[in-house]
């Protein structure tokens, strides 16, 4: 029996019932790639729910502002996915008339859509027998052909691209690049997978030479950068605060967030005086005091963010203020969400 049949009887043996799983509408195929892009299943789930039933049809999303798309994608982080899904609904709408293109060199056009995207839509849509290749399907074929090139590395992408294909299941490519991403995920698994009942390890590379803890192997990751946020929470007399749209490519692009002063260490409550008197000096102070004693620290895939909310309570009313009340409608970092339900709550 050869690995991909072996693959495609675990598969039918133990999928999960997901609510994209069963169909072949390359629409909601395509919103769950992209939430599950580095994300994990039970955490995007409820957002793939939320998306489908606000936005049920490619035609949906597109006329929906970003805006909406990005309050309600709140939370689930990486927030370029979702302005590149957005974009690309509309280029689905305009360009292909709400039909989304079926091969993969078509798909890999739209916005946000890269190789491994662009091979799961063209499968599991169109059943074009194009191999998947994510983090489960590295871990696997590492594991079991004992490939120690680096998977994040020029040469190891290649290697592992060819390699998915030569073993991929043409015939039934639908089940097969689903059945070999689910065995990555529940049973070839990061940590501490159950070898003793996987029906792979009698030929396992891996298992037999007692290397399943070291593949695959990943190339170090860049150095990870601290910054400081000192978020000025403003209350007016009226209840009102100030948000501001961050532009630039940076991250968070056009989420709201309170005026920011970004520091390169903590402060201590005279130098925070100084700076924010320096920014806003045409505000009259009734008291400034922090939030968290501590910072809150909010880790990034390549920065650290030291973050302390500062309340700032100011006389008479403010310039373009936004009520309390309203601040809810915008979308906000996770980091600020947060920070305003214990505010709430305090």
């Amino acid at each position: 029996m050869t690995f991909s049949e072996r693959i495609l009887i675990w598969y039918e043996e133990n999928k999960r019932s997901l609510p994209w799983r069963g169909t072949k509408d390359p629409y909601k195929i395509w919103l769950s790639e992209i939430m599950l892009q580095q994300t994990r299943v039970v955490q995007g789930t409820p957002y793939y729910l939320k998306f489908i039933n606000k936005y049920p049809a490619v035609y949906d999303l597109a006329s929906a502002s970003e805006e909406e798309v990005l309050k309600l994608w709140q939370g689930l982080g990486y927030y370029s996915r979702a302005r590149n899904l957005h974009a690309t609904a509309k280029m689905v709408v305009s360009e292909y008339g709400g039909n989304f293109p079926d091969t993969y060199k078509e798909l890999l056009q739209l916005k946000g859509v890269g190789d491994y995207t662009a091979s799961a839509i063209s499968s599991i849509c169109f059943d074009r027998p194009e191999p998947v290749v994510d983090g489960n399907v590295y871990r696997v074929l590492a594991r079991y052909f004992g490939v120690d090139l680096a998977i994040n590395s020029t040469e190891g992408v290649k290697y592992f691209k060819k390699l998915a294909r030569e073993v991929m299941n043409a015939e039934n490519i639908c089940d097969y690049n689903q059945g070999i991403m689910e065995f990555g995920a529940i049973q070839c698994t990061p940590k501490n997978p159950n070898c003793e009942e996987c029906p792979l390890n009698k030929s396992c590379v891996a298992l037999q030479t007692n290397k399943v803890s070291e593949l695959p192997v990943k190339l170090k990751k860049t150095k990870v950068r601290n910054r400081y946020f000192n978020y000025v929470v403003f209350i007016s007399e009226a209840n009102k605060t100030i948000l501001e749209q961050r532009k630039g490519k940076g991250i968070w692009q056009n989420l709201w967030q309170f005026p920011l002063i970004e520091s390169n260490e903590s402060l201590l409550d005279d130098d925070f005086r100084k700076r924010l008197s320096a920014f806003y000096y045409k505000l009259e102070f009734i008291s400034v005091s922090r939030f968290n004693t501590e910072a809150v620290v909010h880790k990034l895939s390549h920065q650290h963010l030291y973050t302390t909310f500062w309340i700032i309570r100011v006389k008479g009313d403010l310039e373009k203020g936004v009520s309390f009340k309203e601040v809810d409608k915008y979308p906000v970092p996770v980091l600020i969400a947060d920070f305003l339900n214990r505010f709430k709550n305090s």
